[in-house]
């Protein structure tokens, strides 16, 4: 996805940094395995645990002192790791331990304990951008974040996840035929255009629940952002857009029916009524209206493939 031409010698040993997420499939057996093949590859990993009222800067204190930061946990732990992180040059890898994973799908991540393991030590760190939300100081997104619908979608499949998986979130649709239709106002690095939705989805990378693309022009490498209104006004017209994105599958279906699309750096959102907020699968405690921009290039995430030269990434910063 991400071609890599210039290569290094892979170091015989490595220290890792890694965060794990108390809440997001610890119980599984393959987060151990893939400790113990790092040790068996010349890992020494140091391991943090992240509780919900963690303070990630203090987890992250000592981070550039490490070769690398894991991130192990949900699509919203590993966000939030990676912004913490931004424009430091620290490397991050992404280890999937979620519901849906869907960065370590748009990204083509492997998911087998030691492919994983391999990837951590061999794996190429790239550039990507972020999406930065204004919300309390400041919110980080790899994928979409978005308000209305989609948000409602994730606060309803919230408590089932743990029994159903991703298939929470087509319960959580049922029980939502009918979501609120909005009136939005979105300024696009100053252009103001007036249209009407139940959700807005501001989108970095593409990929969703059940392997379905919202877009075709996503990447996490343009500096820009892709911002989808949803227009229509049930559950039930979502199907053509879902029908094309699953000719995708078959060839390219550019048209996305119901979809209206812009791309832009700056974002300002405005709905009416106000409106429930969503940052990579994670419930916002505000409404909107909100702003959003893109950081281009601020996250070195771990790749498969060969490593960089060091001396090709920025230089560390202090975290902010």
């Amino acid at each position: 996805m991400y071609p890599i031409t210039v290569t290094r010698g892979v170091p015989a040993s490595m220290n890792l940094l890694m965060l794990a997420n108390l809440r997001a499939g610890l119980g599984e057996p393959m987060l151990y395995e893939y400790v113990r093949e790092l040790g068996e590859l010349g890992a020494e990993v140091t391991l943090r645990f992240m509780r919900e009222e963690s303070d990630l800067a203090h987890l992250l204190r000592d981070a550039r002192d490490y070769d690398r930061v894991v991130a192990a946990g949900g699509d919203g732990t590993i966000s939030s790791v990676a912004y913490a992180l931004r424009n430091t040059g620290i490397p991050l890898v992404p280890y999937p331990s979620g519901t849906a994973n869907l960065f370590a799908h748009n990204i083509g991540l492997p998911r087998e304990p030691h492919e994983l393991a391999a990837m951590t030590m061999n794996g190429v760190p790239v550039a990507l951008d972020i999406g930065e939300l204004d919300h309390a100081g400041g919110v980080g997104f790899l994928m979409i974040a978005g308000a209305g619908f989609d948000a409602a979608l994730i606060e309803g499949a919230r408590e089932l996840k743990p029994m159903l998986g991703e298939g929470a979130y087509l319960l959580s649709a049922a029980q939502n035929l009918q979501p609120t239709v909005a009136t939005f106002i979105l300024r696009l690095d100053g252009r103001r255009v007036a249209t009407e939705g139940i959700a807005v989805l501001i989108v970095n990378l593409a990929k969703i629940q059940f392997d379905l693309s919202v877009t075709h022009g996503s990447d996490a490498q343009d500096g820009m952002l892709e911002v989808v209104v949803v227009k229509t006004r049930s559950v039930a017209g979502l199907l053509p857009a879902v029908w094309a994105a699953l000719l995708d599958r078959l060839g390219e279906h550019a048209a996305r029916p119901g979809l209206e699309i812009h791309t832009a750096r700056e974002i300002e959102i405005v709905s009416e009524p106000p409106l429930p907020l969503q940052s990579d699968g994670e419930i916002i405690d505000c409404r909107t209206p909100f702003t959003a921009r893109v950081l281009p290039g601020a996250v070195m995430i771990v790749l498969p493939g060969d490593a960089l030269p060091v001396d090709s990434f920025p230089a560390p910063t202090a975290l902010p």
